[in-house]
């Protein structure tokens, strides 16, 4: 756990982070300890340049956490109770037992991170002590991950893809009718039923996930659109899938493009394009680079192509085509992460799991994306995605 030095206070330093690790995963980072209760760690000097830990935890999770969790010691709210007693509300509790252990290490100021709970700030600031805001920590160890954070992401990754296999050649393999409706056993193909598709399929996988993508023709134009009602012949079906591991609480996120028969002329140059620009952004990942850069180096290729950039205006054709989104984003505990791969988007560093997907929209034919989930190293990036790119998946 580090702060960066402007926050640093000039006495004896302390840092708290606090919530329900189910639900924040800044604190369960710092842990890897997840429970559904409140929790606090609090780190205190050790004068010897580092810090020495203690992790809060409800009373009946004590020796559960001392075998696993990531802290030197652990306690609960009770061996902290303030001459006033404690509330009868965990969570009020536990940020009482936090004011009353940093009260009795004589601390008065201690620097927290984005995520503390507004009623820890209150039980300090009762107690006389002070809270300073550090907005890099914690976002900056979540992003370099560690060698097993980056097996847990290859994993969810490798599932993920499994998923969007599945939708594709679902799709691929259905029959058109002659309206070009697409059938499978005799029945239309829905947005809905691939997506239950996948939602089945993932959770036999020990995976959870939100509402996948599956958009099809001209609903995709919207890029982030779910998609709805039945899925037709030489349309595209943008397929994005984003779920989360129960077991090791990482994500996967991959997207891909598929068309059932023949792409029209329009619909295969905006897919080549869209894979060009992802080749050039994943070219241009390194450590040392800025995720500016990236999504300057993916933009090019689509502006190069003669598309635009941007959200269509109201005086836009629907023939208008363009990205209206950055290049891509950090993977980890949360589907989205810092940092972003845009305008302003900051230095990259080792570890850090990105998406890049460019995509290209249009009002009248809908969207094309394609997505690969790569991991920053010193000398360039190692892409965890193996499936193939193609609109065709029979």
């Amino acid at each position: 756990m580090t702060t960066s030095p402007s926050a640093r206070p000039t006495l004896r330093r302390a840092v708290l982070m606090a919530g329900v690790p189910a639900v924040n995963h800044t604190l369960y980072h710092q842990t890897r300890f997840r429970v559904g209760d409140p929790a606090a760690l609090i780190a205190i000097d050790n004068d010897q340049g580092g810090f020495e830990t203690m992790l809060l935890v409800r009373d009946i999770e004590v020796e559960r956490a001392r075998r696993t969790a990531r802290a030197d010691r652990v306690a609960s709210p009770a061996d902290f109770t303030p001459d006033a007693g404690l509330s009868g509300d965990r969570e009020t509790a536990t940020a009482q037992a936090t004011a009353e252990c940093l009260r009795r290490q004589q601390i008065g100021r201690v620097t927290a991170d984005r995520t503390l709970p507004l009623i820890y700030v209150d039980a300090l600031r009762q107690a006389g002590i002070a809270v300073e805001y550090d907005p890099a920590l914690g976002v900056r160890e979540r992003r370099a991950k560690d060698e097993q954070e980056i097996g847990w992401l290859g994993q969810a990754q490798a599932t993920t893809e499994g998923a969007v296999r599945l939708a594709c050649e679902m799709v691929a393999n259905a029959r058109a009718q002659a309206d070009g409706v697409l059938l499978v056993d005799g029945t239309p193909l829905t947005s809905e039923r691939v997506r239950m598709a996948i939602d089945l399929w993932l959770m036999q996988q020990g995976f959870e996930t939100g509402a996948s993508i599956v958009a099809g023709g001209p609903v995709g134009a919207d890029c982030h659109a779910l998609g709805a009602g039945p899925l037709r012949t030489e349309e595209p079906v943008l397929i994005d899938i984003f779920p989360r591991c129960k077991a090791t609480g990482y994500h996967g996120d991959c997207t891909r493009t598929v068309v059932h028969g023949q792409a029209s002329p329009e619909l295969a140059a905006m897919h080549a394009a869209v894979v060009r620009a992802k080749a050039a952004g994943i070219a241009a990942i390194q450590a040392g680079t800025t995720g500016e850069a990236v999504h300057i180096a993916t933009t090019n290729v689509i502006t190069a192509a003669g598309y635009q950039l941007g959200l269509p205006q109201a005086s836009d054709k629907d023939a208008y085509c363009a990205m209206v989104h950055g290049t891509g984003h950090g993977v980890g505990l949360d589907v989205h992460e810092p940092p972003l791969l845009d305008h302003g988007g900051p230095e990259l560093v080792v570890g850090d799991v990105l998406t890049v997907e460019p995509g290209l929209y249009r009002r009248d034919l809908g969207g094309v994306r394609s997505e690969d989930m790569v991991v920053v190293t010193v000398t360039g990036c190692d892409n965890l995605n193996q499936l193939p790119e193609g609109l065709g998946w029979r």
